[in-house]
């Protein structure tokens, strides 16, 4: 009688411990899943973090600008004083003490000086002289680039502007020397209303400053033609000294032969202004004497 009951308890605890070891072994399973998501979750944001922080890293280092090396020289001399009286007596006799400094609204980055001198011999006609001196100097920039280069493209530029003027007969260029890092004569003659002149332009580079010395002459009134010898020695020697002056400006030494002036220690004041700026090659060939120049006492 008791024996079926018996068996149905001993059943119903059976069932009991299997229930359990059911749940358990459902619930390793949710433990093991919740562990691997857990890792691999901070797996992931571990790789996440470095992969921010390279790309962090490399928009820096791309975004970083180039560094671009200082102009050696910050300011110009006075333009009217560039050439000594000396040379100025030899160039421009008449009118060495009465130069007229041009218009610049930069005076640390452009100037210019002319000189007129009209010898009236009466009778015996006229010897009509006149001498600009033109200085332009580039700053570094990020955008635009170092001022040496820019100073030397401009530089290739006049030299090629002098050696095609319109109306130029004769042309002839020679390279300079001891006038800056590089540097360019480059005489002709022009025909005009007033006489035959003798035009003479020397453009000459030091660091990041162009000079460019034009210097024309003619005999009026029937008086002789000058020697284009002797005005393109005279021009040379205008611009050695010019030269001279801006290294001297800068504080460097003067020294303007071979290779170029000594440099002065570099410090970035970068600029675009200065690359815009007139030709004097194309101003020296409309350079004319004054009305009166070829009329006689």
């Amino acid at each position: 009688m008791h024996q079926p009951a018996q068996r149905d308890r001993q059943t119903h605890q059976r069932a009991k411990r299997l229930h359990r070891v059911l749940v358990c072994a459902a619930a390793v399973p949710v433990m093991l899943i919740a562990a691997g998501c857990s890792s691999d979750s901070g797996s992931d944001g571990g790789s996440a973090k470095d992969t921010a922080g390279l790309g962090a890293t490399t928009s820096a280092d791309a975004t970083a600008a180039p560094t671009v090396q200082a102009a050696a020289y910050k300011k110009l001399p006075e333009p009217c004083a560039v050439v000594s009286k000396k040379t100025l007596t030899e160039l421009v006799p008449e009118g060495a003490k009465s130069g007229k400094e041009g218009t610049s609204t930069d005076t640390a980055s452009r100037g210019s000086c002319s000189w007129t001198s009209l010898d009236n011999n009466g009778v015996k006609g006229s010897q009509f002289r006149w001498l600009n001196v033109s200085l332009l100097r580039f700053d570094s920039s990020q955008t635009q680039g170092e001022g040496d280069k820019l100073a030397a493209a401009y530089y290739a530029k006049q030299v090629q502007e002098a050696r095609s003027v319109t109306g130029a007969k004769n042309t002839k260029s020679e390279p300079v020397a001891g006038a800056g890092d590089e540097a360019t004569a480059v005489r002709y003659d022009l025909k005009k209303k007033e006489g035959a002149f003798k035009q003479q332009t020397v453009v000459a580079r030091v660091e990041n400053v162009v000079v460019t010395i034009d210097y024309n002459g003619a005999g009026l009134a029937g008086d002789k033609t000058p020697s284009a010898d002797t005005l393109t020695k005279a021009a040379e020697k205008a611009v050695k000294e010019a030269v001279a002056a801006v290294s001297s400006a800068n504080g460097s030494g003067g020294d303007t032969s071979g290779g170029g002036s000594p440099s002065p220690s570099r410090s970035a004041s970068p600029s675009a202004s200065s690359s815009k700026s007139a030709s004097p090659s194309k101003s020296a060939s409309k350079a004319a004497p004054s009305a009166s120049a070829s009329k006689k006492s």
